[in-house]
């Protein structure tokens, strides 16, 4: 029976030390291009390959990157994020763990065991905020911190994020140039125990109605599995209705807009609606939107983080990224506008 080839194999073949081998594989920016490639076409011809253990161990990585997500990574948002970073991670030979994270204390939980396990070479924390200790903890492991999309950028070793509260500016001032006087937005409970960027879309909301002497008129989402058909039901109740909705984000916008259209309401004849984010069918309905791109977003922090794992200084560890206003066909001047 033939005998798995070693790394003293492979060594012989290539006529090196067994370090040296070694660090091709774990340590390659250490070896030069020639005696690399000598390794790895002796490993080539012995058939020989590297554990991720074994590498773990030679290294002191784990090649595994946490990516910690309050929502299901099958979510626009999430799923966007994933993708950017994993086409950065995957070609490194580095994957991504995905943590739950449904409130503060599976927040705190995870960053009490991390330091023990040692588990993660970097960690990722896409939209709400973690305690500036928690983040401080991982710095003094030297363990690399990135926030996506998060309100604050304190303790991070890298920050990507847009400006949640222009976003909405932009959707006001589109609908207040049109001559709409009663807005409302709809949103998700700020008041969550975690904090998430998209709150402050709501102050951004407030500001431009404050600009255009426009009553800010905010709808919060209720808990439940109802809690479409009780937004609805809050909408079409009002006196006066608005003429038009302002949504936290596109996976609000678009079922409403399903929902008012079943009811007969036309858009944007009767009621205009809004979106955030220029997501999943948001082209295909026509929904007036604001653009963000968190894939970009994912990549471009995959890429600084690869950077800090492997020792490298970084020119831009926190940049803010633009937001775009898509205007489409779910909004148009009232009907009620000389009212």
């Amino acid at each position: 029976m033939t005998s798995t080839p070693s790394v003293h194999d492979v060594a012989i073949r290539a006529n090196v030390s067994a370090s040296t081998v070694s660090r091709a594989f774990t340590r390659p920016e250490l070896v030069s291009e020639k005696t690399r490639n000598r390794v790895l076409q002796a490993a080539s011809e012995l058939n020989f390959s590297v554990s991720r253990s074994s590498m773990a161990l030679k290294s002191g990585q784990s090649f595994r990157i946490a990516l910690l997500l309050n929502t299901p990574v099958t979510t626009w948002f999430g799923g966007n994020i994933f993708e950017g970073l994993d086409m950065v991670f995957h070609p490194a030979g580095y994957d991504i763990s995905i943590y739950p994270i449904n409130n503060v204390k599976s927040r705190a939980d995870f960053f009490d065991v991390l330091p023990a396990r040692r588990n993660a070479d970097a960690v990722i924390v896409p939209s709400f905020n973690v305690d500036s200790r928690e983040a401080a903890r991982l710095k003094t492991m030297n363990v690399p911190i990135a926030g996506i999309n998060t309100v604050s950028n304190e303790n991070m070793s890298v920050w990507a994020a847009i400006d949640d509260a222009h976003g909405l500016r932009l959707i006001v001032r589109h609908l207040a140039s049109l001559r709409h006087r009663r807005i409302t937005y709809v949103c998700r409970d700020p008041q969550s125990l975690l904090t998430f960027s998209a709150a402050q879309r709501i102050r951004g909301f407030k500001d431009a109605c404050a600009q255009a002497h426009i009553k800010d008129d905010i709808l919060v989402i209720p808990d439940g599995d109802d809690s479409l058909q009780s937004t609805f039901n809050a909408l079409i109740n009002m006196q006066p209705m608005p003429t038009a909705i302002c949504c936290q984000e596109d996976g609000i916008a678009i079922p409403l807009m399903c929902r008012l259209r079943e009811f007969g309401l036309k858009i944007p004849g009767d009621i205009s609606i809004t979106g955030f984010d220029d997501g999943t069918y948001s082209q295909e309905l026509g929904l007036t939107t604001i653009r963000q791109q968190p894939r970009l977003m994912g990549h471009d922090v995959a890429e600084k983080l690869l950077d800090l794992i492997n020792h490298k200084t970084i020119s831009e560890p926190y940049r803010t990224y633009p937001v775009e206003l898509v205007i489409r066909s779910t909004t148009a001047t009232p009907r009620d506008v000389d009212e």
